[in-house]
């Protein structure tokens, strides 16, 4: 019998091995594993792009980068690490994971979940080709204006930001829509909003906070590119325009955007570390309401990356106030992870390693970002190095090392095999050393007096010496990534075999085969307790046990159970999609639209947007299941 279902469920839910199954597949693992992929090569780009400028920085006077060369590097490498990484490594992990954690057999919209990879894909293939033409990107990550107009900053340059964000931004909000309802409408029978894992209320507010803060910048983008393409002047203060307003449009998004790729971070390491303490996380409750509590707060702290641009001293008093406040959420999380290292019997493993990092690197970068709270302070720090080694310990160091740690614990169950703990521990300690070497100088440069942005400088001011140990470290760094990528590619072939749950963990995604089959479950389970595979060794929480053969089958086609947002109580089952074409189809429509707009060419943006207009009917036209389904449902 079992064998059976399994079979049937094999034949509606395993994508093609061709090309049209490469192109067309909407399973979640697929595309989760291709956000992982793609993000880290972007990782390593950004990291190729850091290592010319800290050549450049390495000693006074030096001439390897020109000035030009420099402003495209750095601009490049910030948009590089902080939109087409951090955040994406992360959904990446959610796209593979949640539904495992949440015994799903898909996410909600499964189309656009492939939509959104395709067109974070593309858009990134965009704004690097500006390469080719040598066009890139060059008034910095955060694009100031009136630098960004066109007098000031002629050439394709700031369309490649500005338009390149804009097509990105669509990918982001389609799938953070996606991970919302997801959450709310297909967590198995049983696991209450007091039962969900503390990652997937991280990845949850990300989700809501990008809803709100990306139209933010989508506006600003949009306004930029219609001051330079269609003589507007949003940002003219000549003309009737104020630059303020694009600095208070970009922070409105950027602050809370430091969340989006934080909080799914910390739900990593709150997932995670407790298996390797052997006890559940320590106060649940408290963490899941402080994760919500920083993604609202979030957007009530935007205007302290504004001190020094003159504004009212009660505007700048109620968000220095709002900046420390913010620190009240993040202090619950780091008591609850020393809480639950304290009274666990720790297992020091590899991905422990990480989460211990991450833990401390989240505290540094904690305490020098709450300094800038106070205005007379960051009145002297600000565009600092001092600045620039806050930022990379935020999101670089609390990213990295969370993401590190998510791979040592979840590839595993990704590819069946264990990554060698010796190389890891390695891993560890080189990338840890060197992160700290790299950048904790960083805030000593700044004290010293050493402005951000500059690509040269002289010899006697005292900088000399931080910035070289800086450039080692970074290099150090690099070697321990490059440990992680050895470790990974060697381990995916001759790896120790996993099995199911190699690390004895509690939640529903180790009941599963590694890798997991297509279907995810053959049985969708049944949740009583936070941590369902831990129900024998912990105190009954009520409701009876879980189960994971007694549950609903539902074989008949590709479908997975709906359930209630508060309670999760069964309410339907839903006919998911099958593989299709269209959402590539769709966000190549998109490309052909964006470069149209690029180079102001109605010809190329016409065919774009018709691609698009078709593609988008297609996607909707039912298919022939759909219309026999219909048919069969008629009285």
């Amino acid at each position: 019998m079992a064998t059976t279902l399994t079979a049937r469920l094999d034949r509606e839910w395993e994508t093609p091995h061709n090309l049209f199954g490469v192109l067309a597949t909407v399973d979640h693992k697929t595309i989760g594993k291709r956000y992982l992929v793609t993000a880290f090569v972007f990782l390593i780009l950004g990291g190729l792009e850091a290592a010319a400028m800290r050549a450049q920085l390495s000693g006074a006077d030096k001439r390897l980068l020109s000035p030009e060369a420099y402003n495209q590097l750095f601009s490049i490498h910030g948009v590089t690490m902080i939109f087409l990484y951090a955040s994406p490594i992360l959904s990446g992990f959610a796209n593979y994971i949640w539904p495992l954690l949440i015994g799903s057999r898909d996410m909600a919209f499964p189309r656009l979940n492939a939509l959104s990879f395709w067109i974070f894909l593309l858009s990134g293939l965009f704004i690097y080709s500006s390469v080719l033409v040598g066009q890139v990107p060059d008034r910095g990550w955060f694009a100031y204006a009136p630098l960004t107009e066109s007098q000031y900053a002629p050439g394709l340059n700031m369309d490649f930001y500005a338009l390149g964000l804009t097509f990105l931004g669509l990918s982001t909000t389609v799938g953070a829509i996606n991970f919302i309802v997801t959450f709310f409408k297909l967590r198995a029978p049983g696991m209450s909003l007091n039962r969900v894992p503390i990652m997937m209320w991280g990845t949850l507010t990300a989700s809501v906070s990008i809803v709100f803060a990306m139209p933010s910048l989508t506006v600003a983008c949009i306004l930029l590119w219609f001051d330079r393409r269609l003589g507007m002047h949003f940002f003219e203060a000549s003309a009737g325009g104020h630059p303020m307003l694009w600095q208070h449009l970009f922070w409105i998004f950027g602050h809370p955007w430091v969340y989006i790729v934080v909080l799914p971070a910390m739900g990593i390491v709150s997932d995670a570390l407790p298996v390797f303490c052997r006890r559940p996380l320590v106060g649940y409750t408290f963490v899941a309401l402080a994760t919500i509590a920083t993604g609202i707060l979030g957007f009530g702290v935007w205007v302290h990356h504004m001190f020094a641009t003159g504004l009212p001293s009660v505007a700048m008093t109620f968000f220095g106030a709002a900046s420390m406040v913010i620190t009240i959420p993040s202090a619950v999380a780091v008591l609850a992870w020393i809480a639950t290292i304290w009274y666990g019997r720790i297992v020091a493993k590899t991905a422990f390693l990480f989460m211990a990092g991450f833990v401390v690197l989240f505290v540094i970068g904690g305490v020098s970002g709450v300094m800038t709270a106070a205005v007379p302070y960051d009145w002297q720090l600000t565009d600092s190095y001092f600045i620039v080694a806050h930022l990379h310990y935020v999101l670089v160091g609390i990213n990295v090392f969370a993401v590190m740690a998510g791979f040592y614990y979840w590839m595993p169950k990704m590819t069946g095999r264990l990554l060698n703990e010796r190389l890891g521990k390695w891993n560890f300690w080189v990338m840890f050393l060197g992160f700290n070497l790299g950048f904790f100088p960083m805030h000593i440069a700044g004290l010293l007096g050493m402005p951000r942005r500059i690509y040269t400088y002289p010899s006697g001011l005292g900088w000399s010496t931080v910035n070289l140990i800086s450039s080692i470290g970074a290099y150090v760094f690099a070697v321990g990534v490059l440990l992680f990528i050895i470790n990974a590619l060697w381990s995916i072939r001759r790896g120790a075999i996993a099995g199911p749950n190699p690390w004895d963990a509690g939640t529903l995604e180790w009941s599963t085969p590694s890798p997991p089959p297509a279907y995810n479950f053959a049985v969708i389970p049944t949740v009583r307790s936070r941590h369902p595979l831990w129900e024998d060794r912990l105190p009954p929480e009520g409701g009876g046990r879980s189960s994971f053969s007694d549950g609903l089958t539902i074989p008949e086609g590709r479908e997975t159970v709906e359930t209630s947002a508060l309670d999760a109580e069964p309410r339907a089952v839903l006919q998911m999609p099958e593989d299709s074409l269209w959402p590539l189809i769709l966000a190549s429509g998109l490309t052909a639209l964006f470069y149209g707009l690029l180079i102001v060419g109605p010809v190329l943006a016409g065919i774009g947007l018709a691609v698009t207009v078709v593609a988008i009917i297609g996607w909707l036209w039912p298919s022939e299941r759909e219309l026999l389904q219909l048919e069969e449902a008629r009285p």
